[in-house]
């Protein structure tokens, strides 16, 4: 009877361990890539700029995208990848549109006029943005964040916000309306390819987007070349460099973890997790750019990492 006893209760008594923890592995599992994305894209504005010193604003973005397109069809067929399914190709091109052909060209206008600095700070909103497309998305599935995360989201949304106005004199100009358009096409793209990760590897997201976008890239690029001509000495070391890191990591390889990453902690934690992009990319500009840290900057940086540590903790 005793052995009868310990045979019945020992399958749920194993089970309990076995599925109480499990949530936890795939946090943080899935935090440590998408963080690894977010320090991937924090460079990518400094890298921009670089660029734009020996690259018309049109030329880079549209290299970038073709250099990133060829790196990822090389990849899909040296694995062997066989195309997406028909119901993979919308959110493929809503990436595509959104993340490898809108936000780089917008925000490479936006570089020729403002500064690195100032431009982080505005993007400093696509994590908010994100989480509302996701939220939108989600709402069939029943899964919605929690309020908490809605109040620490909108607190560093609105901390971002005013430390771009507090820049501005309260007076954001041209650049600031390309940043805005940026980021809210950035979301859309983020969101989808969010989602499709869940399904597809996060490389093969963004590889395939890259792929997409080849044609408009290289007609970009082959339309930019004549009309903004190189320097008389060449592009130089440091702008060739910029370009390539926006093509191979800012448009490639940052997507790969940064994709994985959202597939597996969801689309609006591991967008908050973005909220810390901007003051790190304000390090990379004072750092290697020589531009000047505003006084403001680490009250906002405090603010947002305390709004990233309820984001992480809230429930969806």
């Amino acid at each position: 009877m005793r052995a009868q006893d310990s045979a019945t209760t020992s399958p749920a008594v194993a089970a309990r361990p076995a599925t109480a923890p499990a949530p936890a592995a795939p946090r943080a599992s899935g935090t440590v890539p998408a963080a690894l994305g977010v320090l991937s894209f924090s460079f990518s504005f400094p890298a921009t700029a670089w660029a734009l010193t020996g690259f018309g604003p049109w030329t880079a973005a549209g290299l970038r995208g073709l250099l990133a397109g060829v790196l990822a069809a090389l990849c899909l067929a040296a694995a062997r990848v066989p195309p997406p399914a028909r119901r993979h190709w919308p959110g493929l091109l809503v990436v595509s549109a959104g993340c490898v052909l809108g936000f780089p060209l917008l925000t490479t206008l936006a570089l020729r006029t403002s500064s690195t600095a100032h431009s982080a700070v505005v993007i400093g909103l696509l994590p908010l943005a994100t989480a509302a497309f996701a939220a939108v998305r989600a709402r069939r599935d029943g899964r919605r964040p929690s309020r908490l995360f809605w109040g620490a989201a909108l607190t560093g949304a609105v901390a971002v916000l005013g430390f771009t106005l507090v820049q501005s004199h309260g007076r954001p100009g041209l650049a600031d309306l390309y940043l805005f358009a940026a980021l809210l096409v950035c979301a859309a793209g983020y969101a989808e390819g969010g989602r499709i990760s869940r399904e597809l590897p996060g490389w093969q997201v963004i590889g395939w987007a890259v792929v997409a976008a080849l044609p408009v890239t290289a007609l970009a690029t082959a339309l930019a070349l004549p009309a903004e001509p190189l320097p008389p000495g060449g592009p130089g070391a440091k702008a060739v460099a910029g370009l390539l890191y926006t093509a191979a990591v800012s448009q490639f390889g940052g997507f790969v973890v940064w994709y994985r990453g959202m597939a597996l902690i969801g689309v609006p934690r591991a967008s908050q997790l973005q909220l810390a992009q901007p003051l790190i990319t304000l390090g990379w500009s004072v750092l290697l750019l020589g531009e000047e840290l505003p006084a403001a900057a680490p009250v906002t940086a405090v603010v947002v990492l305390l709004c990233i540590a309820l984001t992480q903790r809230a429930r969806t």
